[in-house]
């Protein structure tokens, strides 16, 4: 499904988001108020509140923020692959959005890049516009599919392919890691447990490290699919 894809041009990402506010508590009357409202189509029994079902806020970019940014990309040389892992992670989302925006412009600025990420069609790449718009930072062309028509948008979807075209169900990277015997990215913690380990533990750095893993297995994904070797640990080079 990906034989002719040039690795050497796909940016793989993945990012980790969390809501505004560290509880319902925290929320003035206004956000109480909007949140009530998409609470409202979210309970799926009795038993879910506006409050209970806030740590689930960071899903929506309307009520969440980005705390994690990793990203990685293929070098090649002397018939040697190794994919180099980066991660920008900060309290201050405005500071870690620049600093991506940066990158994109400066490395993958071509109408040959790609951006890959799992579900990246439905989360990802959106999440990452909307938040660029609501921080006032322009979105690079690469990320930005306004006026585009669909094959020039730059973006790439292992569970959009992994579809061939069947959209009834959806696929979790962790299925799909386990099926192509691929080590599972959520080993530690899932994205489930980001917004605890962001809001009570405070620790960005466990965050980033998951993040990293889920872009060390988007990339080992898309070798599967391409029928390519399996990328040994010792081909992965951390950057920060």
């Amino acid at each position: 499904m990906a034989d002719n894809l040039n690795i050497e041009k796909v940016l793989f990402l993945d990012i980790e988001t969390v809501p505004q506010f560290e509880s319902y508590g925290s929320l003035n009357s206004a956000d109480k108020e909007l949140w009530d409202n998409k609470a409202l189509h979210l309970k799926k029994t009795d038993f879910d509140t506006a409050e209970s079902l806030y740590p689930r806020a960071g899903i929506y970019a309307e009520f969440g923020k980005i705390v994690c940014i990793s990203v990685g990309w293929f070098v090649i040389e002397n018939s040697k692959r190794n994919l180099k892992v980066k991660s920008f992670y900060s309290d201050d989302e405005t500071n870690l959005l620049l600093k991506f925006s940066e990158l994109l412009k400066n490395q993958f600025n071509k109408s040959s890049h790609l951006l890959c990420a799992h579900n990246g069609k439905e989360f990802d790449f959106p999440y990452l516009c909307r938040r660029m718009l609501l921080n006032k930072i322009k979105i690079p062309d690469i990320l930005n599919i306004g006026g585009k028509k669909p094959w020039e948008v730059q973006h790439l979807d292992t569970m959009d392919m992994w579809r061939f075209g069947d959209y009834k169900s959806y696929t979790p990277l962790k299925l799909l890691t386990h099926i192509f015997n691929i080590p599972s990215p959520k080993d530690e913690i899932d994205g489930s447990d980001v917004w605890h380990v962001y809001w009570k533990d405070k620790d960005l750095k466990k965050i980033a490290k998951y993040c990293q893993k889920d872009v060390v297995a988007v990339a080992r994904l898309i070798l599967a699919f391409k029928n390519e070797s399996v990328l040994n640990d010792s081909e992965i080079e951390i950057l920060n």
